[in-house]
């Protein structure tokens, strides 16, 4: 049994991973802030925290950076981050922050359960659905 902690302050985006995500062998708790997700995760130690980039108090790059400042001082366990992101850009900010996973908005359920599949079996999680295509230059023609 695996215990997920979903933080969103929107609650439409709190219920789409909840049914996404969930199923009999996994429990969503919720939070709607960043403090809260520090509280919740003293109080229950998850398996995986799913963070919200925007949140209005406390967003996913600070709950992400405050939960790997804790741990590395042993106040808090070390719990694997997915964090969601709103636009392309956002991927610095996620590498930075030492999160193992991120997805890129809109939200998917195949990319989704793949995630957090990954992230609970010890892995990590990248969305490379923001990649653009590679573009391959035609050879120049010879004699111009």
């Amino acid at each position: 049994m695996s215990t997920i902690l979903v933080a969103s302050d929107a609650p439409t985006v709190r219920a789409e991973i909840a049914a996404t995500a969930g199923n009999p062998n996994i429990t969503i708790v919720e939070a709607r802030s960043g403090p809260e997700v520090m509280a919740l995760v003293a109080e229950s130690m998850p398996d995986l925290v799913i963070v919200d980039m925007q949140m209005g108090n406390m967003g996913g790059m600070a709950t992400t950076l405050e939960l790997r400042l804790e741990a590395s001082y042993g106040k808090l366990a070390h719990v694997p981050v997915l964090m969601l992101l709103d636009r392309r850009p956002d991927v610095f900010l996620a590498r930075r922050s030492g999160a193992e996973g991120w997805l890129v908005k809109p939200l998917d359920p195949i990319r989704m359960r793949r995630a957090v599949a990954a992230l609970l079996d010890g892995g990590t999680y990248y969305d490379d659905s923001y990649t653009p295509l590679s573009v391959v230059a035609a050879p120049a023609a010879s004699g111009i």
